[in-house]
């Protein structure tokens, strides 16, 4: 029985986000090596500098940087999965080089060369998802990027809790975590290359017969004459006609074209408002932070393998229902409990800091608000606080159930949506380049965000933790105003989208979820004119809401699932 063309093109997607899983494990597994006895004792002297501490944590996302640099060109000319494969043979000998490392410059290469080839398959695999989509599961398909991520992290905190538990003191106790971080990076790189490669890239290199077999094979079954199929061809053959008008994609285009330039920036301040939620200071530093409350690392560790549980749960939810809710809502919602989660943990570490065992705020017998130092009016609202929120928990309890609430928002609203957008929004011609310089972002922000986090610890403790708590609601704030809503849209119709969506996008059609089986059902019916705007995405979610719309919508999601 032959595999459902959504189901087939779904796995596909999946295989590729393999890289995502070394990525999410090499960002967990950093923060349970580095204290390790042994480790310590292999850096020699130079690992009391705390900015050389930063640096090997810092200089993966660095690597990552400059692994952007060549995955425009070298996706562009060889194609999706060649680049992919290419990224993870990179990233194996950077994992071999922190195996075995024998000294810091060692280590320091390794981070790099893996951070180089992860920077290239972070990049690509949410490229390639997107353009092997169909449109009403293109965000189930992208946002597999950071579920993936979240498997590895999950895999690297547990591994790094039971190495510390079993091994404390041995070399394997890093040893071993780190060389397991290769595991996944075999069967991607042996095996890349029997995905299908995508069908528009195939057209882009004047292979239109193997772009129609290709697209038949990911969503037909391989009939070549599916209206489905002859559609979304002539689709893309119109799209490239008109790219072949204006002349191959120039990197200064994305700047000088204003369309471009407005995708461009809002995919860039998207990646780089995701590290300003805070995300990557409890990643990198979770020792650090918990530490100032007071927690033994061992009990860190398990705290943080809990919170990969609750990443997990975060991420799937976003798969699920990711192209049901939209893109805007999440990523509002979101940055908004992100940033308050961080007000209160400022709280937290600025009023109780090192009392995993303090009650002061454990409502005891109706005497909780005596004993704060507060006014009458202060006291009754923490009295009200403490019976419906806080009930019987301790500040640290708190402060660790305030990091979940964080991490699952994170995961279930942001993390997965900061590749899935930036990776939809662009054409053909200037996707691999404007992808290229969006994912700068993230990694210019990350290598930002683990470089100062030591020493702002360090100097001004628990005020850094304002940072975040700003950066959330404004990040929220920007998103509501600034960004169109890009669901069940059609690739080839964002150009069009992006140039005639205003600016300042509330209340407009463009900032509502409009029906995202529509580009599908028009694409089958063939009334969708190529490039242009369907008219389900013009009149959005608000437009269709009589009882015959409804209807209609029912009728198109049974014959289309």
């Amino acid at each position: 029985m032959a595999l459902s063309p959504k189901v087939y093109t779904w796995l596909c997607g999946l295989f590729a986000s393999l890289g995502s899983i070394i990525f999410g494990y090499d960002l967990g597994v950093i923060a349970g090596v580095t204290p390790a006895p042994d480790f310590v004792r292999v850096m020699g002297k130079h690992w009391s500098n705390t900015n050389l501490q930063g640096l090997v944590v810092s200089i993966f996302v660095l690597g990552c940087f400059f692994g952007m640099i060549p995955v425009a060109y070298v996706a562009d000319r060889f194609g999706r999965r060649k680049t992919i494969q290419f990224g993870a043979a990179i990233y194996m000998v950077g994992g071999a080089l922190q195996t075995g490392a024998h000294n810091m410059s060692m280590m320091l290469a390794g981070r790099f060369f893996a951070g180089y080839g992860v920077g290239i398959m972070s990049d690509l695999a949410p490229l390639y998802q997107a353009e092997i989509a169909h449109p009403s599961i293109r965000g189930r398909l992208t946002t597999l990027q950071q579920f993936m991520l979240g498997i590895g992290a999950f895999v690297a905190s547990w591994v790094t809790y039971a190495c510390t538990a079993r091994l404390a003191g041995k070399p394997a106790e890093w040893r071993l975590p780190l060389g397991i971080q290769i595991i996944p990076a075999i069967p991607l790189f042996s095996f890349i290359l029997f995905l299908p490669e995508s069908p528009r890239w195939l057209a882009e290199h004047n292979q239109p017969d193997l772009a129609l077999t290709t697209l038949a094979r990911l969503h037909a079954n391989g009939d070549t004459s599916d209206p489905f199929v002859v559609a979304q061809m002539k689709d893309i053959e119109a799209d490239l006609a008109r790219s072949a008008e204006i002349g191959e994609a120039t990197w200064g285009e994305l700047f000088t074209n204003r369309s471009v330039f407005r995708r461009v920036a809002l995919g860039y301040i998207l990646q780089f408002s995701v590290q300003m939620t805070g995300v990557s200071a409890i990643q990198y530093y979770s020792t650090t932070i918990f530490k100032t409350m007071g927690f033994s690392s061992t009990r860190i560790l398990l705290f943080q393998s809990i919170n990969s549980i609750i990443a997990l749960i975060g991420e799937a939810a976003c798969v699920i229902w990711i192209d049901a809710t939209g893109r805007r809502r999440p990523m509002i919602v979101g940055n908004v409990v992100s940033g308050f989660s961080f007000v209160v943990g400022s709280i937290l570490m600025a009023r109780w800091p090192g009392t995993v065992n303090n009650n002061a705020v454990r409502r005891s017998d109706g005497h909780l608000c005596a004993k704060l130092s507060c006014s009458l009016d202060d006291r009754l609202t923490m009295c009200v606080l403490s019976r419906f929120v806080f009930a019987e928990l301790t500040v640290a309890q708190i402060f660790i159930l305030t990091t979940w609430i964080f991490n699952f928002f994170f995961s279930a609203c942001i993390g997965p949506l900061s590749w899935a957008y930036p990776a939809e929004i662009y054409s053909t011609r200037t996707r691999a380049k404007a992808t290229a310089i969006t994912s700068s972002g993230s990694w210019i922000s990350n290598f930002f965000i683990a470089q100062i986090t030591s020493p702002a610890f360090n100097n001004i403790g628990w005020k850094f933790y304002l940072v975040f708590a700003i950066c959330g609601n404004t990040n929220a704030l920007f998103i509501w105003a600034f960004y169109p809503e890009t669901t069940g849209r059609r690739l080839e119709e964002m150009d069009a989208l992006f140039a005639d969506a205003p600016l300042f996008v509330p209340g407009t059609p463009y900032a509502r979820v409009g029906d995202r089986l529509a580009a599908e059902r028009e694409l089958r019916s063939g009334t969708v004119r190529p490039g242009e705007v369907t008219e389900h995405a013009k009149r959005g979610s608000g437009a269709v809401g009589d009882e015959e719309a409804q209807e209609e919508r029912k009728e198109s999601t049974e014959k289309i699932e």
